[in-house]
């Protein structure tokens, strides 16, 4: 440095004025001689505009920038208790969802339980499996032909000049299959005998309406049920079953005697399987002491008639 030049403490040079040798500085801001250092400047005050180095001359207060907790934070727009609350909200979802989540797995296993333990499958036998899946795909395509039977129809109806003919014979044959139905008309056909033969108890309504309905659901198409003394009652939907004195069964209104035997039009296999299920109507007679023996027919002939119905409120709508 110069001999024209002295150090201010501020970094920045200034003019030296002469002082005489001995004598202190007579400016009051002047620094000690000891406070001096040629390497070390001080700080600039915080207090101390800056001037930046563009050319517009604005000045910036480096307190006002340093605060930590001035204005700037506050016009952040940040709150801590806002944060606190997000938190919150995260966690109480969090424990909702956890809830639900067990709920759901509970539920599973609730249900898996039970239905491994079926009380019903689990004392089926394999075989007995094999013949109720056998039953199942036998009404399968029994479904599937009669779907088969009537899409042909169809396209036999609303072709051109084979139409009108087409929906005769179609009425005709809609008219005889609800006969059969109603048990206005005969009906012949492969199918069963089905004997039953009391034993210590005589064979009660309620498993003869079993044996019924479980042919009905193994495809039966018509039956008629007979006593040991010859006589035979139609069996159609609203056919009635109760229990008579002795061994009698009434049928509609009409007294049958034991043994009873129904004669069904049918798949013989189908209905077969659907007697011998086990805890079904076989099942049951035999632990009564009665027995029920299935015999297969070629040709089966129901040959009882119900009177029809006369309807006095219900007409076709047109």
């Amino acid at each position: 440095m110069s001999d024209e030049h002295r150090e201010t403490g501020t970094g920045w040079p200034q003019p030296a004025v002469p002082v005489p040798a001995g004598e202190p500085d007579p400016r009051p801001d002047a620094p000690d001689a000891d406070e001096l250092s040629p390497l070390v400047p001080d700080a600039p005050s915080s207090d101390v505009p800056v001037e930046s180095g563009d050319d517009d001359g604005a000045t910036v207060n480096l307190a006002e920038v340093a605060s930590p907790s001035g204005e700037g934070a506050a016009g952040s727009g940040v709150s801590p208790a806002g944060s606190g609350v997000a938190g919150r909200r995260v966690s109480s979802a969090t424990v909702m969802i956890a809830a639900l989540l067990a709920l759901l797995g509970f539920t599973l296993v609730v249900q898996l339980k039970t239905t491994s333990t079926d009380p019903t499958l689990a004392a089926t036998r394999q075989e007995d499996l094999v013949r109720i899946f056998s039953d199942l795909d036998s009404r399968e395509k029994r479904l599937q032909q009669d779907i088969e039977a009537l899409e042909d129809s169809q396209r036999q109806l609303r072709s051109g000049e084979q139409g009108r003919q087409a929906a005769l014979e179609e009425a005709t044959k809609r008219a005889d299959e609800l006969g059969i139905l109603a048990g206005t008309l005969p009906a012949r056909g492969p199918g069963l005998a089905v004997r039953f033969e009391p034993g210590g108890k005589p064979i009660r309504a309620d498993r003869v309406l079993d044996a019924v309905q479980e042919l009905r659901g193994a495809g039966a198409e018509a039956m008629q049920i007979s006593g040991g003394d010859r006589a035979s009652a139609r069996i159609i939907a609203s056919t009635y079953f109760l229990d008579g004195p002795g061994d009698v069964l009434v049928v509609d209104g009409r007294a049958l005697t034991g043994p009873f035997t129904i004669t069904v039009i049918g798949d013989p296999e189908t209905m077969r399987t659907a007697l011998n299920i086990p805890g079904g109507v076989a099942a049951s007679v035999r632990g009564d002491g009665g027995n029920v023996s299935v015999e297969d027919r070629e040709v089966a002939e129901v040959s009882a008639l119900h009177a029809p119905l006369k309807l006095e409120h219900a007409r076709p709508v047109s």
